[in-house]
C-alpha cells in the first residue's frame, strides 16, 4: 500500500482558502478511482511545542499500489483539483508518499 499525504500552506492559515482546498479535495478526490482510504481537513491549533499546526489544510489517501498512485496524479479530477482548489490558493505545499505492507 502507498499512503499520499499532501500538506498545504496558504498566505492566512484560517478562512476560505482552507475551506475550498479541504471541500474542493473531498468533492473531487474522493471519485478517483484506485483510492482505499482518503482524508481531507484543516489545521488544528495545538499549544504543543511539536506539533506543527502553521499549515492550513491536508490531504491523506492510501492506494493499493503504485500503479494506483501513479494513475491519480493523471487523472482529470486531481488535475481539476489542482487547478481549482490549490493554485488560486496555496503558496506552498509538501508531499509524503510511504509504503506499508
Amino acid at each position: 500500500m502507498i499512503t499520499h499525504v499532501v500538506v498545504f500552506w496558504t498566505d492566512k492559515p484560517s478562512g476560505e482558502a482552507r475551506e475550498k482546498i479541504a471541500a474542493g479535495a473531498r468533492e473531487l478526490l474522493t471519485e478517483v478511482p484506485g483510492a482505499m482510504e482518503f482524508r481531507s481537513g484543516v489545521s488544528v491549533p495545538s499549544p504543543r511545542g511539536v506539533v506543527d499546526d502553521s499549515f492550513a489544510a491536508a490531504i491523506s489517501m492510501t492506494f493499493r499500489d503504485q500503479a494506483a498512485a501513479d494513475a491519480y496524479l493523471a487523472h482529470p479530477l486531481h488535475v481539476r483539483f489542482v487547478e481549482e482548489c490549490v493554485k488560486p490558493y496555496v503558496r506552498r505545499f509538501v508531499v509524503y508518499d510511504f509504503g506499508a505492507p
